[in-house]
């Protein structure tokens, strides 16, 4: 008989490994092919005008026009020659994939003559419509005006025929459009502040920079079954699915053998990434069924956020030529594991030193200790605001399921690191601290003793961990654009460095001793951060309630969640750092409130659609098929006999009758709520109705119609099942 999923399996079962064009020489000769890179550019661009360029980037200056212009001139040259035939502004709006507009590098003279044509301005500055992207209400529809600016400090680098730019996109008037505007704002105040205190400790230390080393976990899927599957390919997720008998419950899947056809599309997408700049290290399976893990070295977070987004684009289109689709979405199957994006972030100086590692003398373990506990009281006074950052309408179904971080942020230290805060917290300060003749400050090593590299154990159930030399922000979903947490992050802390530093400058002013005022404050804030400290088991209701005790923000509701962008404590301290200002905060929450219910109402109606044109059909011709073995058993035997032989047919007939009229009776339900969330008088007011009323009934239909695939005949569904789409063929 033909039956689509049949027809997807047949060509599943088919795909063999695709053939990957092998790299020539070594990693080192074509990393960074496609980038044009500082050392491609002392080729291409003359040595003052480098030096005035890098010297601006590495300052944080703006490039002058007259710099562009002759930059320009050395990218266009570099590009055609690499054979590239247009370029384009390449930017992250609120959408949070990215954008590009492609344009040729011609234009015609006044003759109708063709000539080769990229400005500085060109390079600069792009218009694109702003009215087109989502702008939280900061654009009328009519007022299409915004602009895309060059961000020089990521470099420029080729897809195919096409030259890409890193650029920021704004309104007309100023306000950011998208990510990476208030991330570089946010690294700016960020490395400020850092610089500010490190000043304390070493006069040397001139630039401070956020780092980041992203983990990006995402599923594979046979194409020919994706295709079959209208819920995967219309929302990302699996609407509706029983479990397979087999999963991940054996754990053989986590760091496992890699399946041939997978390792085939490995080899090329780390190829293609490697070629363009991005130093992707490691793979390996993840735990569910089909789901896997790639991570580069860490980078300045500017780029590794560029080169996250970057990596994602290029998965989907290696993917496809090797008869694959990958799922990025955070939980694409119910009962296994979902898919994160961990973030591994750290603070490092210009001269080597990584701030939240700790050092080799308790000298300058006072100054990890020192960040390390701003950064812990940065958590603890925007807990609400971090957990905003990262959820979705997506990341809702991964938060606090399978191994996934729980909504509830709290930071893990370990036993070491603990015992050592728990420690100063009861030290005194005159046993803490020796002044020497000529000045220096030593600190009593019974007071802050050695801390060892990779001192901690690992807690999978923390949102926010610390791994020995950096936090590990493991709330960020798999399919986000990790910019949004960062920087939430750097804005959090970076005010929280100021307010520290004013803290300590106003009593050094009165004359007490640095170091003792140091001690002094890093001790009060080890006391007044206690309430975000969790090393325990996250998942534990006794956590759920003993969070609510410390004050922690335990909100899951996603449209309520968002709210934590409009607090008055969120509002000062993006002001202050100068990283989004409250009109900007209104737009975005009310982008996030839209995306939600769109992506909600979506669901929803795929849904409707699967249940009434596949589930219910399916469920009707077996029944049909068993009323009409009843009948025909009727007339065969007697009716003494036929009662115990129809007994499980008459089971069956009355269970599929339950479920298909509990699914039409909730698809109707479903239908009536989302009209009436529809109607609701702003974007909050949707999102809300649509997370209290819509999700719940959509939960109530999936039990009924997952329920309805264990019994109805296997050769009448027609929805490819768990069973099939979680392991590669």
């Amino acid at each position: 008989m033909s039956n689509i999923r049949f027809e997807a399996l047949k060509t599943a079962f088919g795909n063999k490994p695709v053939e990957v064009n092998e790299p020539e020489g070594k990693v080192k000769d074509y990393f960074a092919r496609d980038v044009f890179t500082r050392e491609k550019m002392k080729e291409y661009i003359s040595q003052d005008v480098l030096e005035q360029l890098w010297d601006d980037v590495d300052n944080g200056r703006t490039i002058h026009r007259d710099i562009a212009g002759v930059v320009a001139i050395g990218i266009r040259k570099w590009a055609i020659e690499q054979g590239a035939t247009h370029f384009t502004h390449w930017f992250q709006p609120l959408t949070g994939g990215t954008a590009e507009k492609h344009d040729a590098f011609f234009t015609l003279d006044k003759h109708g003559a063709l000539m080769e044509e990229f400005s500085g301005e060109a390079l600069y500055q792009q218009e694109p419509d702003a009215s087109s992207f989502p702008s939280g209400g900061i654009r009328n529809t009519f007022e299409a005006r915004g602009y895309s600016a060059w961000d020089p400090s990521s470099p420029v680098f080729l897809i195919g025929d096409t030259l890409c730019i890193p650029t920021i996109f704004v309104a007309y008037t100023g306000e950011a459009l998208d990510y990476k505007t208030p991330l570089i704002r946010s690294t700016a105040a960020l490395c400020h502040a850092a610089r500010e205190v490190c000043a304390y400790f070493d006069k040397q230390v001139k630039h401070v920079h956020a780092n980041l080393g992203w983990e990006q976990e995402y599923f594979l899927v046979d194409e020919a079954l994706y295709n079959a599957r209208p819920d995967l390919m219309l929302t990302g997720r699996t609407l509706m699915g029983h479990n397979s008998a087999k999963s991940q419950q054996l754990e053989d899947h986590y760091f496992g053998a890699i399946p041939a056809r997978v390792l085939a599309f490995m080899r090329e997408l780390e190829y293609e990434a490697l070629k363009a700049g991005i130093p992707v290290r490691t793979r390996h399976n993840e735990v569910a069924p089909n789901q896997f893990e790639m991570a580069p070295i860490y980078e300045d977070v500017n780029l590794a956020n560029d080169h996250n987004l970057l990596i994602m684009s290029i998965m989907e289109r290696v993917a496809e030529k090797h008869h694959f689709r990958v799922l990025l979405h955070e939980k694409p199957y119910a009962g296994v594991n979902g898919s994160g994006k961990h973030c591994n972030w750290s603070l490092q100086t210009n001269t080597g030193v990584n701030l939240l590692a700790p050092g080799k003398n308790p000298y300058q373990n006072l100054q990890f200790i020192t960040f390390l506990v701003n950064v812990l009281m940065a958590v603890q006074r925007h807990n609400g605001l971090l957990k905003a950052s990262i959820v979705s309408a997506t990341n809702e179904h991964r938060l606090g399921a399978n191994e996934a971080p729980p909504a509830i942020i709290s930071v893990f230290l370990g036993k070491q690191i603990s015992a050592v805060l728990d420690k100063l917290e009861h030290a005194k300060a005159e046993e803490a601290i020796i002044i020497n003749a000529k000045k220096e400050m030593k600190l009593g090593v019974a007071n802050i003793p050695e801390i060892l590299l990779d001192n901690t154990d690992r807690n999978r159930t923390s949102p926010f961990a610390f791994t020995g030399n950096r936090f590990e922000f493991r709330a960020v979903g798999s399919s986000a654009n990790c910019g949004a947490a960062m920087l939430a992050l750097n804005a959090a802390v970076a005010e929280q460095l100021m307010i520290f530093k004013e803290e300590v400058d106003k009593r050094i002013e009165k004359g007490e001793a640095k170091e003792r005022v140091l001690f002094e404050v890093i001790k009060k804030y080890i006391v007044a951060c206690k309430s975000i400290r969790f090393d325990g088991n996250g998942y534990s209701s006794e956590w759920k309630e003993e969070a609510a005790q410390r004050g922690l923000d335990c909100e899951t509701s996603v449209p309520l969640v968002i709210d934590r962008y409009l607090a008055p404590s969120s509002i000062e301290m993006f002001g202050r750092t100068g990283v989004l200002s409250e009109a900007e905060l209104h737009s975005r929450s009310e982008v996030k409130w839209e995306t939600y219910v769109k992506k909600v109402q979506i669901e929803s109606r795929v849904m409707g659609d699967l249940v009434v044109n596949h589930v219910l059909p399916a469920a009707k011709r077996y029944q049909t098929m068993l009323l009409q073995n009843v009948l025909a058993v009727k007339q065969v035997f007697s009716a003494d006999e036929t009662a115990s032989l129809n007994e499980m047919d008459y089971s069956i007939i009355r269970q599929i009758e339950s479920h298909s009229g509990a699914i039409l009776d909730g698809v109707e339900r479903m239908t009536a709520a989302r009209h009436k969330a529809n109607r609701q008088p702003d974007e909050r007011s949707k999102a809300i109705a649509y997370h209290d009323t819509v999700l719940p009934l959509m939960a109530e239909i999936r039990e009924h119609a997952d329920e309805l695939e264990m019994i109805v005949d296997d050769e009448l569904w027609t929805l490819v099942k768990y069973r099939e789409l979680q392991f590669v063929h």
